[in-house]
């Protein structure tokens, strides 16, 4: 009797024993796969916090979620930073306001040029990964920043900026807005052309913030894939800026690519409705204001709302995963990147707080059994593929 119970409990800890070891050879394949993927993320608000907190991101911050330091360490090497500028910026102030961005992000090209370079093409991305620097790519946030005129688009995209999204938290004057009441039904006229002139000048076309019907008005449109930066599932998440399965199916059909938002709203029911209400709030905003006092306003609002010190949420790394396995399931592999939308979301989900927490989500992944090279494709091959297939280099 005694002899069955020693036998047992040098069974149990032999096994939990091997169990450890497995999990820490798990871990470190994991954190060995992070480091060689690309890594893109397409859509972080990183540089929102250097032009109004002037905070320096060369260096390991103690908030908000990116910076140079925790983007290498999580293994995310080539960020989409999107210049956002609000909806209450209108016509000019809203170029103005988009040029202040661009030079803040030309202030830290200069100042780290070891470090994070500008690219503006797929040979670029691997060219920059390669040697060993961020590869920095970017975005616009809101189509009302052209100021309804294509010359300022193709001024942008001179500018090295090679994606945009359509509209933001409201319609603007030729795309409707998920997140407010139809007002074009979808695309008009002028708005197709800006889609068409994305296509023609190699700028990729970003429908996240979108309405349903401007998603399927824009796949009629455009002879390139686009791209949902960062937007989950709605069969999991019923939130307006998550694609539904018919959405999601029609992406794959284009080519295109999600990026999963790791947004608590995007990922977790539980956390819909309160995103919706801040949602309201900030895109509700519309002050009479211009020059250096709407920059005011708009830093006053950033502080309130406290972008920097996300809250805890309900949603966890598995959510995470679980929109990577629906996406997977209904449109494909290859159509399934990361949008985390870090710096720009109102909490963090549990296991996955910032850009370096990055190699426990391809632990995850593993552990669901997900294939090396499947895990590179979401890291990034997918999204450097339209890049590619856009931009035409």
């Amino acid at each position: 009797m005694i002899w069955s119970i020693v036998l047992n409990r040098t069974l149990s800890f032999f096994i939990l024993a091997l169990a450890a070891l497995a999990a820490d050879d798990t871990a470190e394949r994991a954190r060995r796969i992070q480091s060689e993927v690309l890594g893109i993320d397409s859509h972080i608000d990183t540089m929102q916090r250097v032009l109004i907190e002037h905070v320096d991101i060369g260096k390991r911050l103690t908030d908000g979620q990116a910076d140079l330091v925790r983007l290498r360490e999580g293994g995310m090497h080539a960020p989409f930073f999107a210049l956002w500028v609000p909806m209450y910026y209108k016509g000019s102030e809203a170029v103005r306001r988009t040029l202040d961005m661009r030079d803040t992000f030309q202030g830290v090209l200069d100042r780290y040029p070891d470090q994070i370079e500008l690219a503006t093409s797929a040979a670029d991305v691997e060219r920059i990964v390669h040697a060993h620097k961020i590869a920095a790519v970017l975005t616009l946030e809101g189509g009302h920043q052209i100021s309804d005129d294509l010359a300022v688009l193709r001024m942008y995209h001179r500018m090295g900026i090679r994606s945009m999204t359509l509209t933001h938290f409201r319609n603007n004057d030729w795309c409707d807005s998920s997140t407010d009441k139809p007002q074009h039904n979808g695309l008009t006229e002028f708005g197709k052309d800006v889609v068409r002139e994305m296509n023609r000048i190699g700028m990729i076309v970003d429908i996240s913030h979108v309405s349903d019907k401007a998603f399927f008005d824009t796949l009629a449109v455009t002879s390139k894939p686009v791209i949902a930066s960062h937007s989950s599932c709605r069969a999991l998440s019923e939130f307006p800026r998550n694609m539904t399965d018919d959405m999601l199916r029609a992406l794959a059909r284009n080519g295109g690519v999600v990026g999963i938002n790791f947004g608590g709203g995007f990922l977790n029911q539980k956390e819909a409705d309160n995103d919706m209400r801040n949602i309201n709030a900030i895109g509700g905003a519309e002050p009479n204001l211009t020059s250096k006092a709407l920059d005011d306003y708009m830093a006053a609002m950033w502080i309130k709302n406290d972008w920097p010190h996300p809250r805890k949420s309900m949603a966890s790394l598995d959510d995470v995963v679980a929109h990577i396995d629906h996406v997977v399931k209904v449109a494909g592999i290859d159509h399934v990147g990361i949008g985390s939308d870090f710096d720009g979301i109102s909490d963090s989900p549990r296991g996955l707080e910032d850009e370096s927490k990055m190699p426990a989500l391809t632990e995850a992944l593993l552990k669901r059994g997900y294939r090396e090279g499947d895990i590179k494709k979401i890291m990034g091959e997918n999204t450097l593929r339209v890049m590619r297939e856009v931009v035409g280099k």
